[in-house]
């Protein structure tokens, strides 16, 4: 039975058992329990945690089994890819095939739905309209948009595909790019003078200093009287794999505040949607350079 969030409800103690890959939440039957495949989970989640390296005796201590029931445990997923042992510092640590399983997890998260509470949030902290983009050719394609509750909207509809050269949330995606690929994709393009790049070495110039900055503001470049907060959505391998952005009417903001409390939303936000797909974010340091 689901409930009215379409959410698959769980079985109680006196139903079935729950299909294969149902989640255990509520009251459980504990005869259909595995004690050691628990025990085991519990060894990946131990080492999850900040520390990553633990002695056959730490690991038989946190579960409360004797040593060499943790040692048939640690040898088993150890056997089976999830566990590393160093034998060197005689000690265990998570192993590549925790790795896959996450991946296989993230992949399986719709990008759209990841990111919309955020773009929620976003549009009531900003007052603008917040909208989720990818890179298709040389386009940017909206794949997502929460509209502003003022009465003056931005026209920009899901589905709408605009020049990524000289709109933010292309240039943001542009810059997760190598230089090389930039120049390929835009070899025949017809630049022509204006605000925006207008040759194709002007426009490498300008792709390596967004990617340098790490998020992208324009006023009324793209569109008189429309200003533009983009920054980008990274996934748990750091690639760029999509953009966000605020459109403000460029009479009820200033440079100061584009490149201040707004341009700090959107970055915030696209770091919290990269964290939501996997991505792993330093603070202390600058990110690294696609250039080549």
């Amino acid at each position: 039975m689901s409930n009215a969030n379409g959410i698959a409800s769980a079985k109680t103690a006196t139903d079935q058992p729950q299909a294969a890959g149902a989640p255990l939440r509520g009251a459980v039957d504990e005869r259909y329990l595995v004690p050691a495949l628990i025990r085991g989970l519990e060894i990946l989640q131990t080492m999850s945690g900040e520390r990553r390296k633990f002695t056959l005796t730490e690991v038989a201590a946190s579960l409360g089994v004797t040593r060499s029931s943790a040692y048939r445990l640690l040898y088993t997923l150890g056997h089976l890819g999830f566990v590393d042992y160093d034998a060197d510092q005689k000690s265990y640590s998570l192993g590549s095939q925790v790795l896959r399983l996450g991946y296989g997890y993230l992949a399986s998260r719709d990008l759209v739905e990841v990111a919309m509470p955020h773009l929620i949030r976003l549009r009531d902290r900003t007052g603008w309209s917040a909208h989720l983009g990818e890179l298709h050719g040389r386009d940017v394609v909206y794949l997502a948009r929460v509209a502003t509750r003022r009465s003056i909207a931005s026209t920009v509809h899901v589905g709408t595909r605009l020049p990524a050269r000289t709109t933010t949330m292309g240039r943001v995606l542009l810059s997760g790019l190598r230089d090389h690929d930039l120049r390929e994709l835009y070899r025949d393009e017809r630049f022509e003078a204006g605000k925006a790049a207008s040759s194709l070495s002007e426009l490498v110039e300008q792709i390596g200093n967004d990617r340098a900055m790490g998020a992208v503001v324009q006023n009324s470049v793209y569109e008189p009287g429309v200003a533009s907060v983009a920054a980008p959505i990274r996934d748990v391998t750091n690639r760029i794999v999509a953009a966000i952005n605020i459109s403000i009417v460029a009479l009820f903001t200033n440079d100061a505040e584009l490149n201040g409390t707004l341009k700090d939303e959107v970055v915030a936000t696209a770091h919290a949607i990269s964290r939501d797909l996997g991505r792993q974010i330093d603070t202390g340091g600058a990110q690294a350079s696609h250039a080549g």
